[in-house]
């Protein structure tokens, strides 16, 4: 299947690989001549562990290229992921970026008959891909969703450092869609993750999941920390074992036939 990402930073780049080395024929998609260069010739604009191995060879092997012309990576692509930055202020996110980019898909879209899903990739609060972006796609492009377009948002659960394998051994896939086609076309993308848990839903619940998977990482570490806090207060007491215990709670570390899974 053919991909057109708008966007190659840290998420758009990394899945852009990652799905080129599953076998998806990928067009990465930046306003940025020197990225896009730099990309062709193998090399990422950021540090990322096992990242320029995967461009270098697919790359060269013609599954995946950089271009800064998004109607070229259009032509022929079922989907197009929006992967660009939503830059926080302390209080909201800018959508600038989303925005521009739905506009310019749903322009490059236009007159064209063949069904094309564009997926939000970028975080998002919960009713963006919906409210927002799908709108926009329309407007641009002139065709209606659940017809020639689909809409689906696809969170990323990618950690600097490990992104790479991260994505190739996915603990969970979440897919959110506007239709059942456009649900079944994203779940294509990701077919050779066999026996990985997908979660077929709405785009605002998908949006919600990535949020509700962000704080609960956040606020595991700020009780771990506030408990080494107490601890050295109180003196004498290992951290370590205190936090080790809690984890040996059946319902976080159940126990099965073949012995104890862990956290």
């Amino acid at each position: 299947m053919k991909i057109a990402i708008v966007g190659t930073g840290y998420v758009g780049l990394v899945s852009g690989a990652c799905f080129s080395e599953i076998g998806h024929e990928v067009v990465c998609v930046d306003v940025d001549q020197t990225k896009v260069d730099s990309i062709n010739s193998g090399v990422a604009p950021f540090a990322e562990e096992g990242l320029d191995e995967l461009l270098t060879r697919n790359v060269r092997e013609r599954r995946l290229r950089a271009t800064t012309r998004l109607e070229d990576a259009l032509e022929g692509a079922v989907v197009s992921m929006i992967a660009v930055g939503t830059p926080f202020d302390g209080k909201t996110i800018d959508l600038k970026y989303v925005r521009s980019a739905a506009q310019s898909i749903g322009e490059a879209l236009r007159g064209r008959a063949d069904y094309h899903v564009v997926c939000v990739k970028s975080t998002v609060v919960p009713s963006t891909t919906e409210t927002v972006v799908g709108p926009i796609v329309e407007s641009a492009s002139g065709r209606r969703l659940g017809e020639s377009l689909g809409l689906a948002m696809n969170p990323e659960f990618l950690a600097e450092g490990s992104a790479v394998q991260d994505f190739m051994r996915p603990d969970r896939i979440v897919i959110g869609a506007n239709d059942a086609r456009s649900a079944e076309t994203i779940r294509a993308l990701y077919a050779p993750f066999t026996g990985t848990d997908v979660v077929i839903t709405t785009p605002s619940t998908a949006e919600m999941n990535k949020y509700a998977a962000n704080s609960f990482l956040a606020t595991v570490i700020s009780f771990s920390n506030e408990i080494a806090n107490l601890c050295s207060a109180v003196g004498g007491v290992d951290v370590v074992d205190v936090v080790s215990g809690v984890h040996l709670d059946r319902r976080l570390s159940p126990i099965t036939p073949t012995g104890r899974l862990r956290p």
